[in-house]
Protein backbone atom coordinates (compact mmCIF):
# COMPACT_ATOMS: atom_id res chain seq x y z
CA UNK A 1 0.00 0.00 0.00
CA UNK A 2 2.86 2.36 0.84
CA UNK A 3 4.39 1.77 -2.60
CA UNK A 4 1.07 2.51 -4.29
CA UNK A 5 0.72 5.81 -2.44
CA UNK A 6 4.33 6.72 -3.24
CA UNK A 7 3.82 5.84 -6.93
CA UNK A 8 0.59 7.89 -7.07
CA UNK A 9 2.32 10.88 -5.43
CA UNK A 10 5.19 10.68 -7.95
CA UNK A 11 2.75 10.41 -10.86
CA UNK A 12 0.73 13.42 -9.71
CA UNK A 13 3.95 15.42 -9.20
CA UNK A 14 5.09 14.64 -12.75
CA UNK A 15 1.67 15.42 -14.22
CA UNK A 16 1.59 18.72 -12.34
CA UNK A 17 4.91 19.81 -13.88
CA UNK A 18 3.77 18.84 -17.38
CA UNK A 19 0.40 20.57 -17.13
CA UNK A 20 1.72 23.51 -15.08
CA UNK A 21 1.92 26.22 -17.68
CA UNK A 22 0.00 25.43 -20.79
CA UNK A 23 -0.45 29.13 -21.57
CA UNK A 24 0.61 30.19 -25.03
CA UNK A 25 2.54 33.46 -25.25
CA UNK A 26 0.82 36.24 -27.15
CA UNK A 27 4.01 36.90 -29.14
CA UNK A 28 7.73 36.22 -29.15
CA UNK A 29 10.85 37.96 -30.38
CA UNK A 30 14.06 36.05 -31.16
CA UNK A 31 17.58 37.14 -32.05
CA UNK A 32 20.54 34.94 -32.80
CA UNK A 33 23.54 33.84 -34.79
CA UNK A 34 22.94 32.32 -38.23
CA UNK A 35 25.11 30.44 -40.66
CA UNK A 36 24.15 29.93 -44.33
CA UNK A 37 25.74 26.99 -46.14
CA UNK A 38 25.50 27.20 -49.93
CA UNK A 39 26.30 23.96 -51.77
CA UNK A 40 25.59 24.69 -55.41
CA UNK A 41 28.54 23.16 -57.27
CA UNK A 42 30.80 24.74 -54.66
CA UNK A 43 30.60 25.30 -50.92
CA UNK A 44 30.25 28.82 -49.55
CA UNK A 45 29.58 29.75 -45.93
CA UNK A 46 28.05 33.06 -44.92
CA UNK A 47 27.84 34.06 -41.26
CA UNK A 48 25.64 36.64 -39.62
CA UNK A 49 22.55 37.12 -37.56
CA UNK A 50 18.82 36.80 -37.77
CA UNK A 51 15.82 38.16 -35.92
CA UNK A 52 12.20 37.11 -35.94
CA UNK A 53 8.93 38.24 -34.41
CA UNK A 54 5.86 36.05 -34.18
CA UNK A 55 2.27 36.61 -33.10
CA UNK A 56 0.46 33.49 -31.92
CA UNK A 57 -3.06 33.33 -33.30
CA UNK A 58 -3.89 30.29 -31.16
CA UNK A 59 -2.05 27.42 -29.42
CA UNK A 60 -0.65 25.91 -32.60
CA UNK A 61 -0.68 28.63 -35.29
CA UNK A 62 1.32 31.82 -35.47
CA UNK A 63 2.37 34.43 -38.02
CA UNK A 64 6.11 35.10 -38.21
CA UNK A 65 8.36 37.71 -39.80
CA UNK A 66 12.03 36.72 -40.18
CA UNK A 67 14.96 38.95 -41.17
CA UNK A 68 18.63 38.04 -41.57
CA UNK A 69 21.93 39.55 -42.60
CA UNK A 70 25.02 37.56 -43.59
CA UNK A 71 28.47 38.10 -45.08
CA UNK A 72 31.66 36.40 -46.23
CA UNK A 73 34.69 37.84 -44.47
CA UNK A 74 37.53 35.82 -45.99
CA UNK A 75 38.51 34.04 -49.17
CA UNK A 76 38.02 34.98 -52.79
CA UNK A 77 34.40 36.09 -52.20
CA UNK A 78 35.13 38.41 -49.26
CA UNK A 79 32.80 41.37 -49.45
CA UNK A 80 29.76 39.28 -50.46
CA UNK A 81 26.78 40.18 -48.28
CA UNK A 82 23.24 38.89 -48.22
CA UNK A 83 19.96 39.72 -46.55
CA UNK A 84 16.73 37.74 -46.22
CA UNK A 85 13.23 38.97 -45.41
CA UNK A 86 10.52 36.32 -45.19
CA UNK A 87 7.04 35.98 -43.73
CA UNK A 88 4.64 33.08 -43.15
CA UNK A 89 2.91 30.66 -40.81
CA UNK A 90 4.51 28.84 -37.87
CA UNK A 91 3.00 25.64 -36.50
CA UNK A 92 3.85 24.91 -32.85
CA UNK A 93 3.23 21.96 -30.57
CA UNK A 94 2.93 23.59 -27.16
CA UNK A 95 1.77 20.81 -24.88
CA UNK A 96 4.75 21.22 -22.55
CA UNK A 97 5.92 24.69 -21.55
CA UNK A 98 9.64 23.91 -21.33
CA UNK A 99 9.99 22.48 -24.86
CA UNK A 100 7.98 23.82 -27.79
CA UNK A 101 8.90 22.31 -31.19
CA UNK A 102 7.77 24.18 -34.29
CA UNK A 103 7.79 24.07 -38.08
CA UNK A 104 7.44 27.07 -40.38
CA UNK A 105 6.99 27.87 -44.04
CA UNK A 106 8.26 31.29 -45.09
CA UNK A 107 7.99 33.33 -48.30
CA UNK A 108 9.76 36.55 -49.17
CA UNK A 109 12.95 37.73 -50.74
CA UNK A 110 16.69 37.78 -50.62
CA UNK A 111 19.21 40.37 -51.59
CA UNK A 112 22.90 39.78 -52.31
CA UNK A 113 25.59 42.28 -53.16
CA UNK A 114 29.30 42.11 -53.80
CA UNK A 115 31.98 44.76 -53.84
CA UNK A 116 35.08 43.46 -55.62
CA UNK A 117 37.73 45.45 -57.49
CA UNK A 118 35.73 48.65 -57.14
CA UNK A 119 32.68 47.13 -58.90
CA UNK A 120 29.44 46.72 -56.98
CA UNK A 121 26.83 44.24 -58.15
CA UNK A 122 23.48 43.49 -56.51
CA UNK A 123 20.83 40.83 -57.02
CA UNK A 124 17.27 40.51 -55.68
CA UNK A 125 15.59 37.10 -55.63
CA UNK A 126 12.44 35.34 -54.48
CA UNK A 127 13.05 33.23 -51.36
CA UNK A 128 11.11 30.37 -49.81
CA UNK A 129 12.09 28.72 -46.55
CA UNK A 130 10.93 25.58 -44.79
CA UNK A 131 12.23 24.17 -41.55
CA UNK A 132 11.83 24.10 -37.86
CA UNK A 133 13.33 24.01 -34.45
CA UNK A 134 12.39 24.06 -30.79
CA UNK A 135 12.21 26.56 -27.96
CA UNK A 136 13.79 25.27 -24.74
CA UNK A 137 12.59 27.22 -21.69
CA UNK A 138 15.39 28.82 -19.66
CA UNK A 139 13.49 30.17 -16.65
CA UNK A 140 10.50 29.26 -14.51
CA UNK A 141 8.46 32.27 -15.63
CA UNK A 142 8.58 31.01 -19.23
CA UNK A 143 9.70 34.39 -20.61
CA UNK A 144 13.07 33.30 -21.99
CA UNK A 145 13.99 30.33 -24.17
CA UNK A 146 16.89 29.08 -26.25
CA UNK A 147 16.07 28.35 -29.91
CA UNK A 148 18.09 26.13 -32.25
CA UNK A 149 16.64 25.79 -35.75
CA UNK A 150 17.49 24.45 -39.20
CA UNK A 151 15.89 25.52 -42.47
CA UNK A 152 16.16 25.00 -46.18
CA UNK A 153 15.98 28.28 -48.08
CA UNK A 154 15.61 28.32 -51.85
CA UNK A 155 16.58 31.48 -53.71
CA UNK A 156 14.99 31.80 -57.16
CA UNK A 157 16.32 34.35 -59.63
CA UNK A 158 17.28 34.52 -63.30
CA UNK A 159 15.68 31.12 -63.95
CA UNK A 160 17.88 29.32 -61.39
CA UNK A 161 17.21 28.07 -57.88
CA UNK A 162 20.02 27.93 -55.36
CA UNK A 163 19.40 25.87 -52.23
CA UNK A 164 20.83 26.98 -48.92
CA UNK A 165 20.80 25.43 -45.47
CA UNK A 166 20.48 27.90 -42.59
CA UNK A 167 21.55 26.94 -39.08
CA UNK A 168 20.51 29.36 -36.32
CA UNK A 169 20.80 29.52 -32.55
CA UNK A 170 19.48 32.32 -30.40
CA UNK A 171 17.48 33.63 -27.48
CA UNK A 172 13.70 34.05 -27.44
CA UNK A 173 11.77 36.58 -25.37
CA UNK A 174 8.11 35.65 -24.91
CA UNK A 175 5.58 38.45 -24.51
CA UNK A 176 2.25 38.19 -22.69
CA UNK A 177 -0.06 35.20 -22.35
CA UNK A 178 -2.83 34.05 -24.64
CA UNK A 179 -5.39 32.32 -22.42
Amino acid sequence: MRRLILAAACAFSLLATVSRAQDTPLADVAVGYSLLEITHGYTLTLMGGSASAAVNLNRWLGAVADFGGYDVTSGSLAGLTGETYMFGPRFSYSKVDRVVPFAQLLFGGGHASSAQSGFTGATNTFAIGAGGGADFGLDKSGRFAMRPQVEYIGFRGSGNTIGVIRFSAGIVFRIGKKG
